[in-house]
């Protein structure tokens, strides 16, 4: 397999190559792209050396599969370059999440549905994987009516600026601002920019990707996203409705049997899912689950995932995995 990784020097980037490396992808040419003026830079893979190429050389060279993490313009202009060119797109960006006509996907839920026509797939927003991956099961069960989530965001989701901003603060020092706002000991209730119903786009993300990954037009979702001080990973404090009851065990026994989720719920001994273990994890940790007092048919729980890796870079190489393990590239 010859794999381009597009944004090979950013955040997510780099990620998804330490994970393609973990998982040992099976990739015998590697082509790590970047901007303009990364090109030239030396990268290390699987203890070898590569030497960082532009957009177009990338095309040229006709890889079987792109991962691509770097943004949405980049996306638009360049996903259907490549596309033309036979190579199947991962995209890790917005630009091609809400278009009719390209799949949404994460593999344990909604895999089954890419084909070898799909040269362009786009990867989920970090904090609505996490989300619908606790959501699938429960769906398919009892059937969700309404889910209500706030958001606790790791400052990684913004990207290196954002890990600079926090380091500079935690030192006292002034630098370049990631955010409107201090980072440092505070919680900004606003991640994305703000759209003319009020809510951000990361909040509508939640709101539109989790429909038609469940492929349910019905499941009413709201949204409030909070960037904190963390850089581990994200946590959902998550309220769901059910259209029918449903006993708390069972709910455990449903999430524990789905494939990458953890459950982490004995209040016992204090056991619950938190950032500062999720990090460097592929899972989805499940905890605080408990019925909802005040609701019928209503049920609280917890959602806590790194957001660089199941969020964004294993959740594309496992769709990678899967177009090579059902022959579609």
């Amino acid at each position: 397999m010859k794999i381009a990784v597009v944004g090979a020097t950013g955040m997510v980037g780099q990620v998804m190559l330490k994970v393609l490396a973990e998982r040992n992808f099976p990739v015998t040419e590697l082509l790590p792209v970047a901007s303009e003026r990364s090109v030239g830079n030396k990268i290390s893979f699987n203890n070898k050396e590569y030497e960082v190429i532009g957009l177009e050389e990338a095309v040229a060279q006709r890889p079987d599969i792109a991962l691509f993490s770097a943004g949405g313009e980049t996306s638009l202009e360049w996903a259907p370059k490549f596309a033309e060119a036979g190579t199947t797109v991962i995209d890790n960006s917005s630009a091609w999440r809400m278009h009719p006509e390209k799949k949404l996907i994460v593999p344990e839920i909604n895999a089954s549905e890419l084909t070898s026509e799909d040269k362009i797939i786009a990867n989920p927003n970090c904090s609505t994987i996490q989300m619908v991956m606790a959501l699938a099961p429960l769906h398919k069960e009892y059937g969700i009516t309404r889910v209500v989530v706030s958001t606790y965001q790791s400052i990684t989701g913004t990207g290196v600026k954002a890990v600079q901003q926090l380091e500079n603060e935690y030192k006292g020092e002034q630098g370049e601002m990631a955010y409107p706002y201090p980072i440092h000991r505070n919680a900004i209730p606003q991640c994305d920019v703000f759209e003319e119903n009020g809510y951000t786009k990361e909040e509508m993300k939640l709101t539109n990707e989790t429909k038609k990954i469940l492929k349910d037009n019905a499941v009413e979702v709201t949204a409030t996203a909070i960037r904190i001080p963390v850089v581990g990973g994200h946590s959902e404090s998550v309220n769901i409705t059910f259209s029918k009851d449903f006993d708390v065990n069972e709910v455990r026994c449903l999430l524990k049997e789905f494939p990458g989720v953890s459950v982490q719920d004995n209040t016992d001994v204090n056991t619950y899912p938190m950032p500062i273990y999720a990090e460097g994890k592929d899972d989805v940790f499940v905890g605080r689950i408990r019925r909802d007092l005040s609701q019928p048919n209503s049920l609280n729980m917890w959602i806590v995932a790194d957001n660089l890796r199941k969020g964004a870079a294993t959740n594309a190489v496992q769709i990678a995995e899967y177009l090579i393990d059902n022959k579609l590239v």
